[in-house]
Protein backbone atom coordinates (compact mmCIF):
# COMPACT_ATOMS: atom_id res chain seq x y z
CA UNK A 1 0.00 0.00 0.00
CA UNK A 2 1.44 3.34 -1.26
CA UNK A 3 1.75 5.92 2.04
CA UNK A 4 -0.28 8.77 2.01
CA UNK A 5 2.51 10.05 4.71
CA UNK A 6 4.06 13.82 4.36
CA UNK A 7 7.39 14.53 5.56
CA UNK A 8 8.97 18.02 5.84
CA UNK A 9 12.54 18.70 5.83
CA UNK A 10 14.56 22.06 6.13
CA UNK A 11 17.06 22.17 3.10
CA UNK A 12 19.41 24.56 4.34
CA UNK A 13 20.74 25.29 7.74
CA UNK A 14 17.38 25.91 9.44
CA UNK A 15 14.86 28.68 9.87
CA UNK A 16 13.14 27.91 6.22
CA UNK A 17 10.20 28.65 7.75
CA UNK A 18 8.90 25.18 7.78
CA UNK A 19 6.51 25.96 10.51
CA UNK A 20 4.38 28.01 8.39
CA UNK A 21 4.11 25.05 5.64
CA UNK A 22 3.85 22.11 8.76
CA UNK A 23 0.74 24.47 10.12
CA UNK A 24 -0.52 24.14 6.36
CA UNK A 25 -0.42 20.78 6.40
CA UNK A 26 -1.21 19.45 9.45
CA UNK A 27 -5.21 20.40 8.69
CA UNK A 28 -4.75 17.74 6.26
CA UNK A 29 -3.28 14.87 8.68
CA UNK A 30 -4.47 12.73 11.77
CA UNK A 31 -0.93 13.21 13.20
CA UNK A 32 2.36 15.65 13.38
CA UNK A 33 5.58 13.87 14.88
CA UNK A 34 8.43 15.58 15.68
CA UNK A 35 11.35 12.80 15.06
CA UNK A 36 14.56 14.65 15.29
CA UNK A 37 16.26 17.46 17.53
CA UNK A 38 14.82 19.02 20.66
CA UNK A 39 14.13 22.30 22.34
CA UNK A 40 17.21 24.09 20.08
CA UNK A 41 14.49 23.96 17.09
CA UNK A 42 12.00 26.74 16.94
CA UNK A 43 9.01 26.83 14.23
CA UNK A 44 6.92 30.52 14.09
CA UNK A 45 3.21 30.05 12.98
CA UNK A 46 1.14 33.33 12.42
CA UNK A 47 -2.80 32.27 12.55
CA UNK A 48 -5.18 34.82 13.17
CA UNK A 49 -3.63 37.52 13.76
CA UNK A 50 -1.61 35.72 16.57
CA UNK A 51 1.94 34.27 16.61
CA UNK A 52 2.94 31.41 17.83
CA UNK A 53 6.88 29.93 18.62
CA UNK A 54 6.77 26.52 19.49
CA UNK A 55 9.86 24.72 20.28
CA UNK A 56 8.90 21.60 21.42
CA UNK A 57 4.57 20.76 20.88
CA UNK A 58 4.61 19.74 17.26
CA UNK A 59 3.12 23.00 14.90
CA UNK A 60 -0.47 20.56 14.92
CA UNK A 61 -1.77 21.38 18.40
CA UNK A 62 -2.87 24.47 16.97
CA UNK A 63 -5.67 22.35 15.26
CA UNK A 64 -8.31 20.12 16.34
CA UNK A 65 -8.61 16.63 15.92
CA UNK A 66 -4.61 16.29 15.14
CA UNK A 67 -2.84 13.88 17.14
CA UNK A 68 0.84 14.78 18.23
CA UNK A 69 3.65 13.19 18.54
CA UNK A 70 7.21 13.67 20.06
CA UNK A 71 9.00 10.51 18.51
CA UNK A 72 12.07 8.61 20.44
CA UNK A 73 14.44 10.30 18.59
CA UNK A 74 13.65 13.75 20.23
CA UNK A 75 16.11 14.91 23.01
CA UNK A 76 12.64 15.79 24.86
CA UNK A 77 13.31 18.90 27.46
CA UNK A 78 10.66 18.21 30.08
CA UNK A 79 10.68 21.62 31.66
CA UNK A 80 10.58 23.68 28.02
CA UNK A 81 7.70 21.23 26.98
CA UNK A 82 5.76 21.99 30.17
CA UNK A 83 6.42 25.41 30.08
CA UNK A 84 4.87 25.37 26.18
CA UNK A 85 2.14 23.62 27.16
CA UNK A 86 1.10 25.88 29.94
CA UNK A 87 1.65 28.79 27.69
CA UNK A 88 -0.85 27.13 25.01
CA UNK A 89 -3.25 26.33 27.54
CA UNK A 90 -3.15 30.50 28.81
CA UNK A 91 -4.07 31.17 25.03
CA UNK A 92 -7.14 28.12 25.03
CA UNK A 93 -5.06 25.75 23.14
CA UNK A 94 -6.47 22.54 23.96
CA UNK A 95 -3.41 19.91 24.73
CA UNK A 96 -3.64 17.06 26.94
CA UNK A 97 -3.46 13.26 26.92
CA UNK A 98 -5.86 12.82 23.72
CA UNK A 99 -3.82 15.14 21.70
CA UNK A 100 -0.58 15.63 22.38
CA UNK A 101 1.74 12.05 23.05
CA UNK A 102 5.36 11.81 24.22
CA UNK A 103 7.25 8.50 23.27
CA UNK A 104 8.38 6.42 26.30
CA UNK A 105 11.77 5.82 24.72
CA UNK A 106 12.79 9.38 24.06
CA UNK A 107 15.76 10.83 25.56
CA UNK A 108 14.83 13.50 28.14
CA UNK A 109 17.51 16.56 28.27
CA UNK A 110 18.21 16.94 32.13
CA UNK A 111 19.67 20.07 33.70
CA UNK A 112 23.57 18.71 33.71
CA UNK A 113 23.10 18.88 30.00
CA UNK A 114 22.52 22.61 29.75
CA UNK A 115 25.02 22.69 32.71
CA UNK A 116 27.75 21.22 30.38
CA UNK A 117 27.06 22.68 27.39
CA UNK A 118 26.98 25.76 28.47
CA UNK A 119 30.81 25.08 30.24
CA UNK A 120 31.60 23.38 27.34
CA UNK A 121 31.78 25.79 25.24
CA UNK A 122 33.07 28.84 27.62
CA UNK A 123 36.16 26.64 27.57
CA UNK A 124 36.41 26.22 23.46
CA UNK A 125 36.53 30.21 23.69
CA UNK A 126 37.30 31.20 20.29
CA UNK A 127 36.75 27.54 18.85
CA UNK A 128 33.10 27.39 20.03
CA UNK A 129 30.46 25.57 17.99
CA UNK A 130 28.01 27.82 18.83
CA UNK A 131 25.19 25.59 20.25
CA UNK A 132 21.92 26.94 21.60
CA UNK A 133 23.33 25.57 24.70
CA UNK A 134 19.84 23.62 25.51
CA UNK A 135 21.67 20.70 26.20
CA UNK A 136 20.77 18.96 23.10
CA UNK A 137 24.55 17.68 22.08
CA UNK A 138 25.20 16.15 25.88
CA UNK A 139 21.72 14.64 25.57
CA UNK A 140 22.79 12.19 22.73
CA UNK A 141 25.89 11.79 24.18
CA UNK A 142 23.70 10.08 27.06
CA UNK A 143 22.26 8.03 24.86
CA UNK A 144 25.22 6.41 23.10
CA UNK A 145 26.84 6.34 26.70
CA UNK A 146 23.51 4.45 27.97
CA UNK A 147 24.33 4.24 31.35
CA UNK A 148 24.35 7.68 32.39
CA UNK A 149 20.72 8.52 30.58
CA UNK A 150 17.08 9.35 31.57
CA UNK A 151 14.43 8.35 29.43
CA UNK A 152 10.71 9.46 29.15
CA UNK A 153 9.49 5.90 30.27
CA UNK A 154 11.38 6.95 33.92
CA UNK A 155 8.94 9.73 34.51
CA UNK A 156 6.63 6.74 34.69
CA UNK A 157 8.38 5.40 37.74
CA UNK A 158 9.60 8.29 40.37
CA UNK A 159 11.09 6.09 43.31
CA UNK A 160 13.64 4.85 40.59
CA UNK A 161 13.60 8.49 38.60
CA UNK A 162 15.05 9.90 41.90
CA UNK A 163 18.08 7.09 42.51
CA UNK A 164 18.87 7.71 38.70
CA UNK A 165 19.10 11.43 38.93
CA UNK A 166 20.92 11.71 42.91
CA UNK A 167 23.54 8.69 41.52
CA UNK A 168 23.66 10.36 37.64
CA UNK A 169 23.87 14.21 39.10
CA UNK A 170 26.69 12.64 41.31
CA UNK A 171 28.99 11.47 38.73
CA UNK A 172 28.18 14.75 36.47
CA UNK A 173 29.11 17.16 39.36
CA UNK A 174 32.44 15.26 39.85
CA UNK A 175 32.77 15.29 36.42
CA UNK A 176 32.33 19.54 35.91
CA UNK A 177 34.41 19.87 39.07
CA UNK A 178 37.14 18.09 37.45
CA UNK A 179 37.00 19.46 34.03
CA UNK A 180 35.74 22.88 34.43
CA UNK A 181 36.53 23.66 37.67
CA UNK A 182 32.66 23.75 38.00
CA UNK A 183 29.95 24.87 40.88
CA UNK A 184 27.93 21.49 41.94
CA UNK A 185 24.52 21.00 41.09
CA UNK A 186 21.66 20.95 43.63
CA UNK A 187 20.82 17.48 43.28
CA UNK A 188 17.84 17.77 45.56
CA UNK A 189 16.20 20.85 43.62
CA UNK A 190 16.36 18.88 40.35
CA UNK A 191 14.43 15.59 41.91
CA UNK A 192 12.34 18.03 43.43
CA UNK A 193 11.86 19.44 40.05
CA UNK A 194 11.68 16.36 38.25
CA UNK A 195 8.67 14.95 40.62
CA UNK A 196 6.85 17.49 39.64
CA UNK A 197 7.02 17.24 35.96
CA UNK A 198 7.12 13.56 36.39
CA UNK A 199 3.15 13.81 37.73
CA UNK A 200 2.56 16.16 34.80
CA UNK A 201 3.73 14.50 31.79
CA UNK A 202 3.07 11.22 32.87
CA UNK A 203 -0.33 10.78 31.61
CA UNK A 204 0.95 11.66 27.82
CA UNK A 205 3.65 9.13 27.48
CA UNK A 206 3.12 5.94 25.62
CA UNK A 207 4.72 3.70 22.92
CA UNK A 208 4.13 5.68 20.18
CA UNK A 209 6.38 4.01 17.37
CA UNK A 210 3.41 1.30 17.95
CA UNK A 211 0.64 4.23 17.89
CA UNK A 212 2.18 5.27 14.41
CA UNK A 213 2.64 2.15 12.70
CA UNK A 214 -0.89 1.50 13.73
CA UNK A 215 -2.01 4.32 11.81
CA UNK A 216 0.46 3.58 8.60
CA UNK A 217 -1.17 0.51 8.61
CA UNK A 218 -5.04 1.94 8.90
CA UNK A 219 -3.90 4.27 6.17
CA UNK A 220 -4.15 7.55 8.41
CA UNK A 221 -2.04 10.31 7.29
CA UNK A 222 0.90 10.84 9.63
CA UNK A 223 3.07 14.64 9.31
CA UNK A 224 6.82 13.93 9.83
CA UNK A 225 7.78 17.59 11.31
CA UNK A 226 11.65 17.65 10.60
CA UNK A 227 13.71 20.13 13.22
CA UNK A 228 16.92 22.08 11.75
CA UNK A 229 18.28 21.61 8.32
CA UNK A 230 19.90 18.97 6.53
CA UNK A 231 23.32 20.76 6.19
CA UNK A 232 23.13 20.54 10.13
CA UNK A 233 22.42 16.91 9.99
CA UNK A 234 24.90 14.81 12.42
CA UNK A 235 25.92 12.76 9.32
CA UNK A 236 25.57 14.96 5.79
CA UNK A 237 26.03 18.40 7.35
CA UNK A 238 28.79 21.10 7.97
CA UNK A 239 30.68 19.11 10.61
CA UNK A 240 31.35 19.52 13.98
CA UNK A 241 29.32 22.69 13.67
CA UNK A 242 26.31 20.82 13.50
CA UNK A 243 23.20 19.71 15.75
CA UNK A 244 23.72 16.47 17.09
CA UNK A 245 20.43 13.99 15.39
CA UNK A 246 19.86 12.90 11.80
CA UNK A 247 17.93 15.79 10.51
CA UNK A 248 17.08 14.49 6.54
CA UNK A 249 14.23 11.99 5.60
CA UNK A 250 16.26 9.61 6.34
CA UNK A 251 15.87 10.29 10.12
CA UNK A 252 12.44 9.71 10.13
CA UNK A 253 12.15 5.82 10.32
CA UNK A 254 14.81 5.37 13.24
CA UNK A 255 13.51 8.98 14.81
CA UNK A 256 9.93 7.72 14.67
CA UNK A 257 9.89 4.40 14.93
CA UNK A 258 8.29 3.68 11.49
CA UNK A 259 8.60 1.87 8.24
CA UNK A 260 11.13 3.39 5.60
CA UNK A 261 8.24 2.97 3.35
CA UNK A 262 6.27 5.42 5.76
CA UNK A 263 8.31 7.96 4.81
CA UNK A 264 5.92 9.22 2.01
CA UNK A 265 5.90 13.03 -0.13
CA UNK A 266 9.18 14.58 0.92
CA UNK A 267 8.72 17.77 1.01
CA UNK A 268 12.07 20.10 1.30
CA UNK A 269 11.26 23.80 2.72
CA UNK A 270 13.91 25.85 1.43
CA UNK A 271 14.48 30.47 1.84
CA UNK A 272 14.61 32.54 -1.44
CA UNK A 273 17.92 33.19 -0.10
CA UNK A 274 20.48 31.36 2.26
CA UNK A 275 20.78 32.08 6.04
CA UNK A 276 22.68 30.33 9.17
CA UNK A 277 23.35 30.96 12.93
CA UNK A 278 26.48 30.31 14.72
CA UNK A 279 30.06 29.12 13.49
CA UNK A 280 30.62 26.67 10.14
CA UNK A 281 31.06 27.50 7.05
CA UNK A 282 28.62 30.05 4.00
CA UNK A 283 30.02 30.41 0.88
CA UNK A 284 27.68 32.59 -0.33
CA UNK A 285 27.62 35.17 2.72
CA UNK A 286 27.20 38.67 2.38
CA UNK A 287 29.04 40.07 5.62
CA UNK A 288 28.09 43.64 4.01
CA UNK A 289 24.65 46.35 3.52
CA UNK A 290 23.68 43.65 1.37
CA UNK A 291 23.37 41.07 4.08
CA UNK A 292 22.12 43.37 6.44
CA UNK A 293 19.14 44.43 4.08
CA UNK A 294 18.07 41.26 3.61
CA UNK A 295 18.44 40.59 7.52
CA UNK A 296 16.52 43.69 8.04
CA UNK A 297 13.88 42.69 5.17
CA UNK A 298 13.62 38.89 6.28
CA UNK A 299 13.17 39.77 10.15
CA UNK A 300 16.45 36.97 10.28
CA UNK A 301 16.55 36.73 14.03
CA UNK A 302 16.68 33.54 15.96
CA UNK A 303 12.98 32.48 16.87
CA UNK A 304 15.07 30.36 19.98
CA UNK A 305 17.81 31.76 20.42
CA UNK A 306 17.13 35.64 19.14
CA UNK A 307 20.49 35.70 17.63
CA UNK A 308 21.15 37.65 14.27
CA UNK A 309 21.46 35.03 11.63
CA UNK A 310 24.55 35.63 8.91
CA UNK A 311 22.83 35.87 5.44
CA UNK A 312 23.64 35.67 1.95
CA UNK A 313 22.42 34.67 -1.43
CA UNK A 314 20.74 31.43 -2.35
CA UNK A 315 23.52 28.58 -2.63
CA UNK A 316 21.58 26.47 -4.95
CA UNK A 317 24.24 24.08 -4.71
CA UNK A 318 23.32 23.38 -1.20
CA UNK A 319 19.80 22.69 -1.75
CA UNK A 320 20.43 20.49 -4.76
CA UNK A 321 23.04 18.29 -2.11
CA UNK A 322 20.30 18.43 0.35
CA UNK A 323 17.26 17.78 -1.74
CA UNK A 324 19.16 14.43 -3.49
CA UNK A 325 19.72 13.31 0.20
CA UNK A 326 16.10 13.12 1.34
CA UNK A 327 14.70 12.53 -1.77
CA UNK A 328 12.51 15.67 -2.24
CA UNK A 329 9.41 15.32 -4.56
CA UNK A 330 8.94 18.85 -4.33
CA UNK A 331 10.12 22.45 -3.14
CA UNK A 332 8.44 24.96 -1.12
CA UNK A 333 9.78 28.53 -1.44
CA UNK A 334 9.77 30.81 1.33
CA UNK A 335 10.71 34.40 2.11
CA UNK A 336 10.19 35.16 -1.60
CA UNK A 337 8.90 38.77 -0.91
CA UNK A 338 11.98 39.38 1.06
CA UNK A 339 13.80 39.84 -2.32
CA UNK A 340 11.43 42.71 -3.51
CA UNK A 341 13.62 45.91 -3.60
CA UNK A 342 16.68 44.64 -4.93
CA UNK A 343 18.05 45.66 -8.69
CA UNK A 344 19.67 42.24 -9.04
CA UNK A 345 19.87 38.82 -7.30
CA UNK A 346 22.49 35.79 -7.27
CA UNK A 347 22.20 32.53 -7.53
CA UNK A 348 25.48 30.17 -6.72
CA UNK A 349 25.28 27.41 -8.77
CA UNK A 350 28.72 25.73 -8.78
CA UNK A 351 31.79 25.97 -7.04
CA UNK A 352 35.27 25.98 -7.77
CA UNK A 353 38.42 24.51 -5.54
CA UNK A 354 41.99 25.76 -6.14
CA UNK A 355 40.25 26.95 -9.64
CA UNK A 356 38.84 23.70 -10.54
CA UNK A 357 35.06 22.97 -11.21
CA UNK A 358 33.50 20.79 -8.06
CA UNK A 359 31.78 18.03 -9.65
CA UNK A 360 30.46 16.67 -6.38
CA UNK A 361 29.18 18.17 -3.54
CA UNK A 362 31.24 17.58 -0.38
CA UNK A 363 30.49 19.33 2.83
CA UNK A 364 33.90 18.40 4.45
CA UNK A 365 35.38 21.05 1.79
CA UNK A 366 33.11 23.24 2.14
CA UNK A 367 35.76 26.12 3.45
CA UNK A 368 37.51 25.71 0.77
CA UNK A 369 35.35 26.78 -2.26
CA UNK A 370 34.56 29.57 -4.25
CA UNK A 371 31.32 30.58 -5.47
CA UNK A 372 30.09 30.61 -8.63
CA UNK A 373 27.37 33.19 -9.51
CA UNK A 374 24.61 33.79 -11.76
CA UNK A 375 23.02 37.01 -12.04
CA UNK A 376 19.23 37.83 -12.55
CA UNK A 377 17.20 40.88 -11.92
CA UNK A 378 15.24 41.88 -9.21
CA UNK A 379 11.46 43.16 -8.79
CA UNK A 380 10.43 45.97 -7.50
CA UNK A 381 6.83 45.42 -7.05
CA UNK A 382 5.10 44.28 -3.84
CA UNK A 383 3.97 40.31 -4.01
CA UNK A 384 2.40 40.45 -0.76
CA UNK A 385 -0.47 39.92 -2.67
CA UNK A 386 -0.14 37.54 -5.34
CA UNK A 387 -1.90 34.15 -4.76
CA UNK A 388 -1.53 32.90 -8.60
CA UNK A 389 1.90 32.10 -9.97
CA UNK A 390 0.76 34.49 -12.48
CA UNK A 391 0.51 37.50 -10.50
CA UNK A 392 4.18 37.70 -9.64
CA UNK A 393 6.40 39.71 -11.69
CA UNK A 394 7.87 38.30 -14.81
CA UNK A 395 11.60 38.39 -13.37
CA UNK A 396 10.29 37.00 -10.00
CA UNK A 397 8.66 33.80 -12.10
CA UNK A 398 11.99 33.19 -13.77
CA UNK A 399 13.63 33.16 -10.44
CA UNK A 400 11.52 30.51 -9.23
CA UNK A 401 12.01 28.58 -12.36
CA UNK A 402 15.67 29.13 -12.69
CA UNK A 403 15.74 27.87 -8.78
CA UNK A 404 13.62 24.18 -10.03
CA UNK A 405 15.78 23.67 -13.23
CA UNK A 406 19.16 23.71 -11.19
CA UNK A 407 17.87 21.91 -8.25
CA UNK A 408 15.94 19.33 -10.28
CA UNK A 409 12.85 19.58 -8.18
CA UNK A 410 9.48 21.21 -8.88
CA UNK A 411 8.76 24.25 -6.93
CA UNK A 412 5.57 23.33 -5.20
CA UNK A 413 4.48 26.00 -3.07
CA UNK A 414 5.86 29.53 -2.98
CA UNK A 415 5.18 31.70 0.25
CA UNK A 416 4.96 35.97 -0.36
CA UNK A 417 4.40 36.35 3.27
CA UNK A 418 4.05 35.31 6.75
CA UNK A 419 0.64 34.74 7.13
CA UNK A 420 -1.58 31.31 6.33
CA UNK A 421 -3.23 32.82 3.46
CA UNK A 422 -0.17 34.49 1.57
CA UNK A 423 0.73 31.20 -0.29
CA UNK A 424 1.01 30.14 -3.89
CA UNK A 425 0.43 27.02 -5.06
CA UNK A 426 2.65 26.24 -7.93
CA UNK A 427 3.32 22.48 -9.26
CA UNK A 428 2.12 21.04 -5.90
CA UNK A 429 0.85 17.48 -5.73
CA UNK A 430 -0.38 17.96 -2.24
CA UNK A 431 -4.03 18.35 -3.95
CA UNK A 432 -5.89 18.83 -0.20
CA UNK A 433 -4.16 22.02 0.30
CA UNK A 434 -6.10 24.00 -2.64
Amino acid sequence: MESNNITVVGLQWGDEGKGKIVDALARTSCYVTRYCGGANAGHTVKAGGEKFALHLIPCGILHEKVINVIGNGVAFDPEVAWGEIVALRERHIRIDSENFRISSCAQLVMPWHKYQDKLNEQSLGRNKIGTTARGIGPCYADKANRSTSIRACDLLDVASLEQKIRHIGQQKNTVFAALYNAAPMDIGTIVAQFRSLAENLSPMICNTSALLRNACQAGRRILFEGGQGSMLDIDHGTYPYVTSSPVTACGVPAGAGVSPKSVGRVLGIMKAYTTRVGAGPFPTELDNEIGQAIRDAGHEYGTTTGRPRRCGWLDAMVVRYTASLSGVDELALMLLDVLTGFDELKICTGYKIDGEIVKDFDPARLDEVECVYETMPGWQQDITDCRKFSELPAEAQNYVRRISEIVGVPVGIISVGPERTQTILHESEIKELA
